[in-house]
């Protein structure tokens, strides 16, 4: 319904009186009451009964009301936010991410967020998972990206997604076009992982710990592109989220197969700022960006 509908309804139901609510809307009486009978007449039913002391709503105009009360609070909040945008022209945003979201999710949010925000500066680090959760708790990086095993008292979680690891292999590898494998059919290939780079225990080393069955790391890096060309030369199988690979298997240069492993088959990434501070518009808009950016991103086939 036309806003300027909105605003009479309100008001006349709050003073219960068409003409109160012309003088405080500063309009005439008519045209006020006209544009109430034309909705009336649209609907087919009477939003108020008239009396001689004004106005009562009837049952429907109570129902109407609460949703023009809805409406018209969210505009006012939209318009609080755009105010906050226009205002918001320079500025900086620091970001600490695991470098699988760096490859393609973070860029496209980057991109977008320049297209609003053109002036406001971004860097962004890659780091460990527990990391990037330090950085954030401690005021170093503002927004973090990272899998979500970790908690911390003083972050806060804003959204986040199932992001099971799996295999990455070339289409014409053996396990190629299985619905998942298990620790013991990849027993047999040697692997291209991931390694901490400081000589701490990344999750991979945490889940390889509890196997019985012993996996053979063929190439050991802390660079995913590296990782890519290696898995693509068929050196070796990658044991990875799907996200830092979402491309290329997108466009058929590899394939992933979940992997059947209880601790890396409910890994989840999520998006989290600090909870003892404040997040501005321009920050809140990034996260937005990259959970939009995230919920597209198909990652557990």
């Amino acid at each position: 319904m036309h806003s300027i509908f909105l605003k009479y309804f309100d008001e006349v139901a709050r003073q219960k009186s068409i003409r109160k609510a012309a003088l405080l809307l500063n309009v005439s009486s008519t045209s006020v009451n006209r544009k109430i009978l034309s909705v009336e007449d649209r609907l087919g039913v009477s939003l108020f009964d008239r009396t001689p002391e004004g106005v009562e709503l009837t049952s429907v105009g109570t129902i109407l009301l609460e949703h023009c009360r809805k409406v018209l609070h969210d505009y006012e909040r939209m318009k609080i936010l755009i105010d906050d945008m226009r205002d918001l022209r320079t500025g900086h945003i620091n970001i600490h991410t695991i470098d699988s979201i760096a490859v393609g999710c973070l860029p496209r949010a980057m991109i977008e967020f320049g297209k609003i925000y053109p002036d406001i500066s971004i860097s962004v680090t890659t780091a460990q998972p527990e990391d990037v959760v330090q950085q954030v708790a401690e005021g170093t990086a503002e927004i973090g990206i990272a899998f979500t095993f970790s908690q911390h008292p003083d972050i806060r979680l804003l959204s986040e997604k199932s992001a099971p690891f799996g295999v990455l292999v070339r289409p014409d590898h053996p396990l190629a076009g299985r619905a998942s494998v298990t620790v013991e059919d990849i027993s047999h290939y040697r692997l291209v992982r991931t390694i901490d780079a400081r000589g701490g225990k990344s999750i991979i080393d945490q889940a390889i710990a509890t196997l019985v069955t012993p996996l053979s790391t063929h190439i050991f890096t802390n660079t995913l592109f590296l990782s890519k060309e290696m898995i693509l030369a068929n050196r070796g199988i990658g044991l990875y989220t799907k996200i830092g690979f979402y491309d290329e298997v997108e466009r058929g240069d590899l394939e992933f197969v979940p992997l059947i492993q209880e601790m890396l088959a409910n890994i989840r990434v999520g998006i989290f700022v600090s909870a003892t501070s404040a997040i501005d518009t321009a920050k809140r808009l990034m996260c937005d960006m990259l959970a939009k950016e995230m919920s597209r991103m198909r990652l557990d086939s």
